[in-house]
């Protein structure tokens, strides 16, 4: 099956946080508290998918507020934090959504992620992420975790199911 063909079964978009949406840097200042960068330009690309019809939710292995209140902002109601094994968290969601595998599209960077590369629909990896997952992957993003990979996979999606045309007219006028 080709990019294109793959591209146009995908429903539900679901991305690990550290390393993806952001550069996978962890900032605690003095009294502990954490901070992430999140790219403004991947928050758009989430509310392009969302608004496309398109779902979206976050699977990842550290638990955060920081993720708590960036997925509420942006309208993400799948939001699974402390996961050990990623694979059967992402098979209980499709599950929950009456979804297959094949319908799932999923951004990772790092080990924890490659076994879901490898039976999603559309496994992603970041420019930076593991050699191992970018040999297992079926797309290699051109950029960087936190720097526009998931802007650039939705951007990817939208283009191959003709409905880029679309979510650009509401920006024309």
């Amino acid at each position: 099956m080709n990019l294109t063909d793959k591209c146009g079964l995908i429903r539900l978009i679901l991305t690990d946080v550290d390393g993806v949406l952001t550069d996978g840097r962890v900032i605690f200042d003095n009294q502990g508290v954490e901070s992430k960068q999140f790219n403004i330009r991947d928050g758009q690309g989430i509310r392009l998918w969302q608004q496309s019809g398109g779902q979206l939710g976050i699977v990842t292995g550290r638990s955060s507020q920081v993720v708590k209140l960036r997925a509420a902002e942006l309208d993400i109601d799948i939001v699974r934090q402390g996961v050990k094994d990623k694979l059967q968290v992402v098979r209980t969601i499709c599950e929950d959504l009456q979804l297959e595998l094949a319908q799932v599209c999923y951004l990772g960077d790092d080990l924890p992620d490659w076994a879901v590369i490898k039976h999603v629909g559309l496994g992603v990896a970041v420019n930076d992420a593991a050699e191992e997952l970018k040999q297992d992957a079926d797309y290699v993003a051109s950029l960087r975790g936190g720097h526009g990979a998931m802007r650039e996979v939705v951007e990817l999606l939208l283009k191959n199911t003709n409905r880029w045309d679309t979510v650009l007219r509401k920006y024309q006028t």
